[in-house]
């Protein structure tokens, strides 16, 4: 071999050395809770094999021992160590060397912008104010108070952060497809189609509630297209029976997240299951994650009841609160929406009325919508079952179980909604109802009617973003999590499960905070208190634990007006948000008192589940009848339309 080669392979093994050099970095940057743990993320590259040990330090003076490996490192430091002011956390190991800004800051901050947004929308009637200000507070708190930075991260940052991410994009487009598919439906005549067919039964108030209610318990399969499907579809129906866009989205939003969060055949089953199981892993507990979902889900009595509740309203038509009020100005007056409230997705647009002269067919919407479940339904199960075997699994019912909760549930929304959209536009065409030109400016309308939702939708993520980085659920459950014990674990964590999904409007990431904490407090609660692992107590501590994280993040997404699932229902059902939100919570608190009160409190000391079920049953449909009243007499009687 000549020099020059030598000495080229000698410069490439140099250069491919440095390539390979060890690496680390560390988060977070930026503000931590002051005398709360912080966690720090390190993530290492070209590692030795086996880990190197390493070692933390605040402002250059070593604190912790580590020992890091390649990939994603987990360390917590003592706050203890992070007097007031800014400071340097560094780590060293291999020979390299990371650090990181932090400063710690009182944990009661963290709090702020969520309730800022929360109390400005209840009392200026203004959600994207009352979010653009929360926003901006929190990264003048993240930010060091430097109201110029604040106001340019709060964009750049948290508002373009809350865009970049793709599950958020897809729900975007999927809530801009559907509304475009609304736009060519009702274009094309389908929607007063539906209306007109649907007359023979929806004659009546009752009728139109239940059939509302009924509608959301059939679409199960994902909380999302529940609320945007159920509420775009019967809308022009209780419009017709002058039900309140508030009543229609109260009845939409008790369906979507408690059936989708109870049934074992939902988008949501994989995500639950999968915490429970690594937490179960954690602790070394052997049993069944999936069977111990199924063994909860008696003892998750606020959804549960929050469905007895909405059918039993719809049934009597009996309300009481705001939501009486509402009732009783629609049924009045026609009006279904108050004077001067703003439809979270308009409607009413010119573009979107019927065009004149085409018949009126019902079939131009139902089967869009039709199109939209079995699409999603199947593109659920073609990605959920990508890569299983049918052989691995015993019955059906698993098999079914495992492929949905592994399936891709945004991507099959995507196709389902896009699916739709072709077929409705396929539809107009082949009637010769429309003409691809006026299908395009009817698909545009639609998506137009979405933009006032999409904008409170990016804001409500972007606070999400920030209650991340100031570490909001961190400070909430470091404040129950010293008074917990085992025969009030349900009812505290089931605050602490409501506090966190109110405050950050979230109920899966509000189970991915609690779920790993919760577990283990019960396992060291119980075995402390003489009742070994797998023991009855033992197994019913465990399931109280987990359905009261699961029941309080769907208690707190209901209340909350910064919740995702909350603004859709907005959304779907043409509502102003901030009415939705205030005319729902009376109901939503109230089965959550009757919950913690009959459900998680005496099935902790061992009463049967299906004995609270039944007493909350009784007492909800005992109170709507004692203390709702009828808005008047249209609960039996045929509905006029409003004027």
């Amino acid at each position: 071999m000549s020099r020059r080669a030598l000495a080229l392979v000698a410069l490439l093994f140099c250069a491919s050395s440095l390539l390979a050099a060890p690496s680390l970095t560390i988060e977070p940057a930026g503000a931590v809770l002051r005398h709360i743990r912080v966690h720090l993320e390190i993530t290492g590259a070209e590692l030795p094999p086996n880990g190197v040990a390493g070692q933390v330090l605040i402002d250059g003076r070593p604190v912790q021992q580590v020992t890091l490996v390649n990939g994603r490192n987990e360390v917590i430091l003592e706050s203890a160590a992070l007097p007031a002011g800014s400071h340097t956390i560094g780590v060293e190991a291999g020979g390299v060397r990371a650090e990181t800004a932090v400063r710690p800051i009182p944990g009661w901050l963290s709090i702020v912008p969520p309730l800022l947004a929360i109390v400005l929308a209840l009392l200026f009637h203004d959600v994207i104010i009352a979010l653009s200000i929360a926003i901006f507070s929190g990264a003048l708190i993240y930010y060091d108070w430097n109201p110029l930075t604040a106001f340019a991260r709060s964009v750049d940052r948290f508002v373009v952060g809350s865009l970049a991410n793709g599950d958020h994009a897809k729900i975007i487009i999927f809530s801009m497809m559907l509304g475009g598919m609304v736009g060519l439906i009702s274009r094309s005549g389908g929607t007063q189609g539906i209306v007109h067919r649907m007359r023979g039964f929806a004659t009546t108030a009752r009728r139109g509630q239940v059939a509302t209610w009924l509608m959301g318990i059939f679409i199960f399969f994902d909380d999302y297209a529940n609320t945007l499907i159920v509420g775009s579809t019967m809308r022009p129906v209780t419009d017709r029976l002058r039900i309140s866009r508030e009543k229609l989205a109260y009845i939409v939003d008790s369906t979507a997240a408690p059936v989708a969060s109870l049934i074992p055949l939902s988008t949501w089953i994989g995500f639950e299951v999968g915490l429970i199981d690594a937490s179960f892993k954690q602790i070394g507990f052997g049993q069944n994650a999936y069977m111990a979902f199924i063994d909860s889900i008696p003892y998750r009595f606020y959804p549960i009841f929050a469905l007895v509740l909405g059918f039993t309203i719809a049934f009597a038509c009996r309300d009481f609160g705001p939501m009486l009020k509402a009732e009783r100005r629609a049924s009045e007056t026609g009006k279904v929406i108050a004077d001067g409230d703003v439809p979270l997705a308009d409607y009413t647009a010119s573009g979107l009325a019927a065009k004149e002269g085409i018949p009126l067919r019902a079939r131009n919407a139902i089967v869009p919508m039709l199109v939209v479940i079995v699409v999603a339904i199947g593109g659920m199960y073609t990605s959920g079952a990508a890569g299983l075997s049918r052989g691995d699994y015993g019955g059906t019912g698993e098999w079914l179980r495992e492929v949905f909760g592994n399936a891709a549930s945004l991507d099959s929304l995507l196709w389902a909604s896009l699916a739709a959209v072709v077929v409705a536009v396929l539809m107009a065409l082949a009637q010769r109802i429309l003409t691809l030109k006026e299908s395009m400016e009817a698909l545009i309308e639609g998506f137009k009617s979405m933009l006032l939702a999409i904008i409170v939708l990016i804001l409500a993520w972007a606070i999400g973003d920030i209650t991340g980085v100031l570490h909001t659920a961190d400070w909430v459950v470091s404040l129950t999590e010293s008074v917990l014990s085992p025969h009030f674990l349900p009812v505290l964590v089931f605050l602490a499960s409501a506090l966190i999904a109110f405050s950050t409007g979230t109920s899966w990431g509000t189970m991915a905070i609690l779920m790993p904490l919760v577990i283990p407090i019960v396992h060291r609660l119980s075995i402390a208190g003489g009742h070994a692992m797998g023991s009855d107590l033992y197994y019913l501590f465990m399931l109280g634990a987990i359905s009261s994280v699961l029941a309080g993040s769907v208690w707190g997404d209901h209340c909350s007006p910064i919740s995702d699932t909350t603004i859709l229902s907005s959304m779907g059902s043409g509502c102003d948000h901030i009415a939705h939100v205030k005319t729902q919570l009376p109901y939503a608190v109230a089965i959550g008192v009757i919950g913690m009160l009959l459900g998680d409190l005496p099935t902790a000391f061992g009463l049967s589940p299906w004995i609270s079920i039944a007493a909350g049953i009784v007492v909800i449909v005992a109170a709507v009848m004692i203390f709702g009243k009828r808005s008047d007499w249209r609960g039996e009687a045929e509905a006029t339309p409003p004027p």
